[in-house]
């Protein structure tokens, strides 16, 4: 038997044992809660046309500005095998001295306080 096969076989045998045994010690004792929708904190059954809390988007956008920053540090390992590494730490220094500097213009002005 080749080394293949038995990762093959191996794997095969390892997901099907965790997911009957998932199965098994699962527990389904569904109560109100878990059976109610999810709607952020409101009313499912009230007025749809309540005022919605600008936090929500605002918060959202925050995530969504820094995630997209952060991403750009993901090829940096293969960044640092160019010819100048110098040039690398420096553009990677004023990407992480820029997102944290945003932080901390967000964190001063209230945009990370959820509650007022």
């Amino acid at each position: 038997m080749n080394m293949i096969s038995f990762m093959l076989i191996l794997s095969v045998s390892l997901s099907t044992i965790l997911t009957l045994l998932n199965f098994w010690l699962a527990q389904a004792n569904p109560d109100s809660e878990k059976l109610s929708p999810y709607e952020c904190g409101f009313d499912p059954l009230g007025s749809a046309r309540l005022p919605f809390s600008i936090r929500f988007f605002l918060v959202a956008i925050l995530f969504l500005l820094f995630d997209l920053e952060i991403a750009l540090l993901l090829p940096l390992p293969w960044a640092t095998q160019l010819q100048s590494p110098l040039s690398t730490l420096t553009w990677t220094s004023t990407i992480i001295i820029l997102l944290t500097l945003g932080l901390i213009y967000e964190w001063i002005q209230g945009g990370l306080e959820w509650a007022e």
